[in-house]
């Protein structure tokens, strides 16, 4: 019997029949945390992050508003609601319970553009034909396309931004609670939850062109879902992240090159560390969760020793790429599914001084897509890649990965062994239980 833990809904119970290939999982509702005794609150919004579950679960861990007086907790319906509920004064306990889909870009995109912004007159300047691949935009000024464009990407900036405080528990009600077009900052704080939303992946409405990046150009967008910069303790639980009514399939070309209008779902940067992001799913992404944004020296200082991050129980479906792609960090990843699509490039990305752990995991993968692909060495780091099963077998990652990329080996070992994990289930079980339990409006 494997232990999943109260907040996973579930104690999986498996087995095989005598002479028969037939797999039988029964979930039933578990209602004991780690500790002997313990039984968390019937109020979701009250509950905290169990013993050991994750890296979030170090020292104090995190059990982000679960303490509010009645005064500081907040139900929210728009966008003006939400973002004055986390602006009350104060670092003492809150929580704001969001009802129905809070939409950050409501207006649309015309609401933020700069007087004299011209989306025409922008192709027109600065077309390859006519601007050429050598010089980027930096020096255009104000009045010029370029300039009209920042001034209408800083309008954008200041609308679709929500900092989050320390101490704070954000939470759906029900099963259609979610954040459209919205990037979550939760910055240079400690002690936060958000569970049980739907991220609708927000749009950037002003992309930059940048002549310089590449060999043809390319169009570079900001805004992510939720951003983890600089913060500690910070547990993501039962979230849906995707790209909604947006998909990049349905974005244009320009220039030749994709209008891209996404950046990632979740980064975790900056020295940020202690971070748990259990039974989510990301779905319908490019570039999708990054932790350690660089490999530059200026950040290397911030991050070398932080960036622990834990990441169990998701579901990872039609993505791209960066399911995640580690920097720095002790990033364990552990009893996830990935499934993956016909763009699918790598899931797992080795990084410059990662220490990755990724066991019992289990991978889907289409026709034309091998094991090979799973992992991409970015850098030379050593990493630990146990137990897993690709399409029901299991199967050596770091030797598939070798067999096929032997000028770039990946070396086993990460160097160090989780310690903090409710439970583990083999990783033939994971796709029911995942499929089961994760994502919002599964929170029980």
């Amino acid at each position: 019997m494997y232990t999943l833990g109260w907040h996973g809904h579930a104690i999986a119970r498996a087995g095989l029949l005598a002479g028969c290939t037939t797999l039988v999982l029964t979930l039933t509702a578990a209602t004991a945390q780690a500790r002997p005794g313990h039984h968390p609150p019937r109020d979701a919004a009250r509950q905290t992050l169990p013993a050991y579950d994750g890296w979030a679960a170090e020292g104090a861990g995190t059990t982000g508003g679960a303490a509010a007086e009645a005064a500081r907790v907040f139900t929210v319906t728009d966008w003006d609601g939400f973002r004055a509920a986390l602006a009350v004064g104060g670092t003492a306990p809150r929580i704001i319970k969001v009802k129905g889909t809070v939409d950050a870009v409501a207006a649309g995109c015309d609401a933020f553009a700069a007087p004299g912004y011209d989306f025409d007159a922008y192709l027109e300047k600065y077309s390859p034909e006519t601007w050429g691949l050598e010089s980027d935009l930096s020096a255009e000024p104000d009045d010029s396309p370029e300039g009209l464009r920042r001034a209408s990407a800083a309008r954008q900036d200041a609308s679709v931004k929500a900092y989050v405080p320390a101490n704070t528990t954000i939470i759906g009600v029900g099963r259609g609670a979610g954040l459209k077009g919205a990037s979550l900052q939760i910055k240079d704080v400690d002690n936060v939850i958000v569970r049980n939303l739907t991220f609708e992946s927000p749009v950037d409405c002003f992309p930059q062109w940048d002549p310089t990046d590449g060999d043809k150009g390319n169009w570079n967008s900001e805004y992510d879902s939720a951003v983890v910069y600089g913060s500690t303790h910070v547990w993501l639980d039962h979230n849906t992240f995707t790209d909604g009514d947006h998909p990049d399939s349905a974005a244009p070309t320009h220039f030749g090159m994709l209008y891209q209008q996404h950046d990632g779902q979740l980064d975790v940067v900056r020295g940020a560390d202690f971070v748990t992001a259990s039974w989510n799913v990301f779905t319908e992404h490019d570039k999708t969760i990054l932790i350690g944004n660089s490999d530059s020296e200026s950040t290397a200082a911030d991050d070398r020793g932080h960036l622990r991050t834990t990441f169990h129980h998701n579901l990872f479906k039609d993505l791209v790429e960066r399911a995640p792609r580690v920097r720095f960090g002790q990033v364990d990843v552990y009893n996830n599914h990935f499934v993956a699509g016909a763009d699918h490039a790598y899931s797992l990305g080795v990084g410059k001084e990662s220490q990755l752990v990724a066991e019992h995991n289990a991978f889907t993968l289409p026709a034309g897509v091998t094991a090979a692909n799973v992992l991409k060495r970015w850098n030379d780091a050593p990493l630990t890649a146990a137990h897993n099963r690709v399409n029901g077998r299991t199967t050596d990652l770091i030797a598939a990965h070798n067999a096929q990329f032997p000028q770039t080996p990946l070396r086993a070992g990460a160097g160090w062994t989780p310690s903090l994990r409710t439970g583990v289930l083999p990783a033939w079980a994971v796709p029911v239980a995942v499929g089961l339990g994760a994502g919002a409006g599964r929170l029980r």
